[in-house]
């Protein structure tokens, strides 16, 4: 019995891929770091050492390269095309980049760049985020690449999931061992962890592929330009536009109050951390069971099922935010609307890498990323607005209601996909 479920195990697919999507989980993990450090560490470090409210916000301009990376996203398909270890020699380059940048604000007094270095700070930041967006082309471009359509459901999960550990390594974990190490061993271990992990990564073998015959002519603006039109000009594309652009902005709006919410309703800074580790360690989970899930339903119920999971979690904060809300609802909720996002956003991720055209990986599942981006974005730089005007309560359900108008239009989508093929 226990020889007979081995030999299931070994001819699963996800087993037969465990050393591809082992490295993938190590490249996601590496991209989340920079990601937990701006979102979680860095406004609490620099809000500790005095920085204005102001400034703080400025340190955000560090992070534009992950909005516009689809610029360069053509030459890192090109580079190096055809040839074994293509993407790989991106990854590794760029992971090793972003570590000897993580070795230089180590060795930085962190009181003057929080002060009078304020824009040193900035370049370094954006420096890194840059090499991170690099590495992420490559790395989506190799997942595209060698992953079945029956794979991707799992190969997202590990996206998610390294993800997510990486944002909670570069932040609350980051803050805990600033405090404890100090800020030069701090930042000297993160860069050596990011160098040790390329080991693994420089031992994985990509096989190499034909070369596209397009990428032996000249890439120019007006090549990059007619590219991007090619991709976006399919049949049935627009309806994908307007979900890719619709899918998540609920959630990037309704989740950018939430903190905000429990300050409100009395919660602690501890009980909020707490809290937000709980959920993210649950995120984790949920994203494996998004990912396998993807194996077995179509791609428009996964989409649909998702989407309205999340829609209902943020019903369920407009209806604590009405009333007096326990502790235990509370943390209820934001288990259910953390598993509910983790899935969706597999969901969304995989149909992300189904869009993109042979050759052309990289490039095509960047733009959509980049697109995807900037329009949570922009909600959620109009969330505290909402919030203001209309209370937790009126905002959270306004964010329901975007889950459930982004859900509409599967059904659009999916009838021109079909009609496609």
């Amino acid at each position: 019995m226990m020889a007979s479920s081995l030999t299931t195990l070994r001819q699963h697919p996800v087993w037969q891929h465990r050393s591809l999507l082992g490295v993938l989980a190590l490249f996601y993990f590496a991209q989340g770091l920079p990601s937990g450090l701006m979102a979680k560490a860095l406004p609490a470090l620099a809000r500790d050492a005095g920085m204005s409210l102001p400034h703080i916000g400025l340190l955000s301009l560090a992070a534009l390269p992950w909005a516009l990376k689809f610029i360069w996203a053509p030459w890192v398909d090109r580079v190096g095309a055809g040839q074994p270890n293509h993407r790989k020699r991106w990854i590794i380059g760029c992971q090793a980049a972003a570590a000897m940048v993580v070795l230089g604000v180590a060795l930085i007094d962190p009181a003057t760049l929080f002060s009078t270095h304020l824009f040193i700070l900035i370049g370094l930041l954006g420096l890194l985020n840059l090499c991170c967006a690099t590495q992420d082309i490559a790395a989506d471009g190799l997942a595209v690449r060698l992953l079945t359509a029956r794979l991707r459901g799992p190969g997202n999960s590990i996206q998610v999931a390294g993800y997510k550990l990486g944002m909670m390594l570069g932040g609350g974990a980051l803050l805990i061992w600033v405090g404890l190490l100090g800020w030069t061993t701090t930042f000297l271990l993160v860069a050596l962890l990011l160098l040790l992990m390329l080991w693994p990564v420089s031992r994985f073998p990509e096989p190499a592929t034909q070369q596209d015959p397009a990428s032996r002519q000249r890439l120019d603006f007006r090549a990059w330009r007619r590219e991007i039109t090619r991709f976006w000009g399919r049949p049935g594309m627009l309806w994908w536009l307007l979900l890719l652009l619709g899918y998540k902005v609920g959630d990037s709006f309704g989740s950018r109050m939430l903190k905000p919410f429990l300050v409100d309703s009395g919660w602690t800074l501890p009980q909020i951390g707490v809290l937000d580790l709980s959920v993210s360690v649950a995120g984790l989970l949920a994203a494996v069971v998004g990912g396998l899930l993807m194996m077995r339903l179509a791609r428009p119920v996964a989409l649909t099922v998702f989407g309205l999971l999340h829609a209902l979690a943020f019903a369920g904060w407009a209806w604590l935010a009405a009333g007096e809300a326990s502790t235990g609802q509370i943390w209820a909720l934001a288990m259910a609307e953390q598993c509910a996002d983790a899935m969706a956003t597999v969901a969304l991720f995989t149909v992300m890498m189904d869009q993109c055209r042979a050759w052309h990986e990289g490039a095509d599942y960047t733009l959509q990323a980049s697109m995807q981006l900037m329009a949570v974005g922009l909600f959620a730089l109009a969330s505290g607005f909402s919030a203001e005007w209309l209370g937790f309560s009126g905002h959270f359900l306004f964010s329901a209601l975007l889950c459930l108008a982004a859900i509409m239009a599967i059904p659009l989508w999916w009838r021109s996909q079909q009609a496609r093929r």
